[in-house]
C-alpha cells in the first residue's frame, strides 16, 4: 500500500522584499515521522484549486501559525494595530476544511489550525485569553529557549469515551500552551474532547465525520518522537489516510 499524501496548507509571509508561501518544518517532520505519510505543501491561493486539492490528497493538516485568523471571519471586533494576519491562508483553508470534511478526507488542526475549523464551522475566538476573566494566562515567555516555551505547561482534561481518551488511556494529560488565543463560542457540530483547567475547550471533533476530523489548541507537533501520545495521535491521522488511500486505489 502506498503511503498517504498529506496536504499541508502555506502562510503566505513577506520575507525581505519578496512573498514566499511557507510551512514550519516541524509540522512537516512529525508527518513524515510520526503520521509516515507524504507531505505536500499547498500555496495559499485561495479557492483556486481547492477541488484538485481534495482530490489528490489522502488528508490535510492545518497548521500552527504566527498569524491570526481575520476577526471580520468570525464577526469579532477590529484587531490590535500591528496584530499579524494573513487573509490568503483564510481564504484557502476555512473553505478547504468544509470541503474536506464534506468529503471525507482525514483533517487535523493544531493551534491556529484548531481555531480556524472552530471558525469555519461558525465559532468565534477570544483574540486575548489573559485579558478574559476566569481563562488563564495560555501564552509561553518568549524570552525562553524554545525547549521552555514547549514544554507541558498545564493539564487538560479528556472527554471520557473520546477519541483523545481512547489514545491516552487515561483522562488527564499534560500539554504545551503557546497561544493568546482561543474559542469563545463553540462552531456548530463540534463535539469537546478536552479542556483546560480554566474551562478553555483544548480539542474537539467534527460530529459524524466520515473520517478522522480533530483539531486541538495545543503543539503535539513539537518534538512529536519523543511524546507517545503525541506519535499516537499523529499515528492515527495517518492510519486514517491509509485507509483513505486504499479506498481511492480500489
Amino acid at each position: 500500500m502506498r503511503k498517504p499524501v498529506i496536504g499541508i496548507p502555506a502562510d503566505r509571509r513577506q520575507l525581505g522584499l519578496h512573498w514566499f508561501h511557507c510551512v514550519g518544518e516541524k509540522y512537516i517532520a512529525a508527518v513524515v515521522q510520526a503520521a509516515d505519510a507524504v507531505p505536500v505543501l499547498l500555496p495559499a491561493l485561495g479557492e483556486h484549486h481547492l477541488r484538485d486539492w481534495l482530490d489528490s490528497c489522502d488528508g490535510i493538516l492545518f497548521t500552527g501559525s504566527a498569524s491570526n485568523v481575520e476577526p471580520q471571519r468570525y464577526q469579532g471586533p477590529a484587531a490590535d494595530p500591528g496584530t499579524l494576519h494573513d487573509p490568503e491562508r483564510d481564504a484557502t483553508t476555512l473553505p478547504m476544511i468544509t470541503g474536506a470534511v464534506q468529503a471525507g478526507l482525514p483533517v487535523f488542526g493544531i493551534c491556529r489550525g484548531f481555531q480556524e475549523m472552530n471558525v469555519a464551522f461558525g465559532g468565534t475566538l477570544h483574540q486575548k485569553l489573559h485579558e478574559q476573566p476566569g481563562l488563564l494566562d495560555h501564552r509561553e515567555d518568549k524570552a525562553q529557549p524554545l525547549d521552555a516555551q514547549y514544554a507541558p505547561a498545564h493539564e487538560v482534561e479528556l472527554a471520557e469515551g473520546g477519541m483523545l481518551h481512547r489514545l491516552a488511556g487515561e483522562r488527564r494529560i499534560r500539554v504545551n500552551s503557546v497561544h493568546s488565543q482561543g474559542v469563545a463560542s463553540l462552531g456548530r457540530g463540534l463535539a469537546v474532547e478536552a479542556k483546560a483547567e480554566d474551562g478553555l475547550v483544548e480539542a474537539f471533533r467534527v460530529e459524524g465525520s466520515a473520517s478522522f476530523a480533530l483539531a486541538v489548541q495545543w503543539h503535539p507537533e513539537w518534538k512529536v518522537m519523543g511524546n507517545p501520545f503525541s506519535r499516537a495521535l499523529f499515528a492515527e491521522f495517518g492510519r486514517a489516510g491509509r485507509e483513505r488511500a486504499a479506498r481511492r486505489a480500489r
